[in-house]
């Protein structure tokens, strides 16, 4: 349950550049907890974007909000006790916001004080947060697999794959399949992110990605295995090989797979993934 803002709490404040190091500090005491939001704030750091802190009375940061790209990132460090920020009927005016992405219970005290201001939830998805920082369990998965990266000629078949996981895994309900946008999403993946192609019998079958990048640790995302080659090992080898190439890189890696697919997280667990906590995406 939040607190209004009174006497006893102080206020949210936007943050000015010059401060931005003290904002990253904070960030990445909770690190394992946030990467989507500590890489939204490095991008932020470019000028896309705003970031607000709540202070304490000695002035150290006790909770942090993010915006950027149509989305709220709450970072509020296990405070139950959050004061709506007074700012946030005057920017929810102005800006067009898609989703709250989090924490669950830190995005439990936003979505209750949108609420207030007259938004409205038009769907919540619930998720195991889960982290790995050791070695990954690897199968052997079916004779003539093989794990690579993605080439130029690829990029029709890997079209394909981009546009089905958008539609199975990514799309809100109010939301509508755009074949452009998905296709920039995967151009921007191929120049961007890290990327592992699965070819089976000469036949590119699945991929996954990374689709974030904190301080210390990449998010792994994009995960998908063409239906008629489902239940042959190939995710499962497919995801353990690509952690196992990202953990080489001295970083941490963190996903978040959907609590409804009990099978996913099977097979992440099976990799050497662990449960965090819980995360949500709402989304208005």
């Amino acid at each position: 349950m939040s607190v209004r803002s009174g006497h006893k709490f102080p206020r949210w404040r936007k943050i000015p550049k010059s401060e931005y190091h003290r904002a990253e500090v904070y960030l990445r005491a909770l690190e394992r907890f946030c990467v989507a939001a500590s890489a939204r704030f490095l991008c932020i750091g470019e000028g896309r974007g705003h970031v607000w802190q709540l202070p304490k009375p000695d002035g150290e940061i006790s909770a942090l909000l993010l915006h950027s790209r149509r989305t709220l990132f709450p970072v509020f460090g296990g405070s139950r006790r959050v004061p709506g920020p007074r700012f946030l009927s005057r920017f929810l005016g102005k800006v067009s916001i898609h989703a709250v992405q989090g924490l669950r219970e830190d995005a439990e005290i936003l979505e209750g004080l949108m609420q207030e201001q007259g938004y409205f939830a038009a769907e919540q998805i619930e998720y195991h947060l889960m982290s790995l920082d050791n070695a990954p369990a690897i199968g052997t998965g079916p004779a003539g697999l093989k794990l690579r990266s993605p080439l130029p000629e690829d990029e029709e078949t890997l079209f394909t794959l981009q546009s089905a996981y958008e539609q199975e895994e990514v799309l809100s309900v109010k939301s509508v399949f755009n074949p452009a946008v998905s296709r920039l999403n995967l151009q921007q993946l191929l120049s961007r992110e890290r990327v592992l192609v699965a070819e089976l019998n000469g036949q590119v079958i699945g991929k996954i990605n990374t689709s974030a990048q904190s301080f210390t640790r990449f998010q792994i995302g994009g995960v998908y295995v063409r239906p008629d080659c489902r239940g042959l090992g190939i995710g499962a080898k497919m995801i353990a090989v690509f952690a196992q190439s990202l953990l080489a890189q001295d970083r941490g890696l963190t996903l978040f797979v959907k609590k409804r697919n009990p099978a996913a997280c099977k097979v992440y667990r099976k990799a050497g993934f662990s449960i965090l906590a819980d995360y949500r995406i709402t989304y208005y």
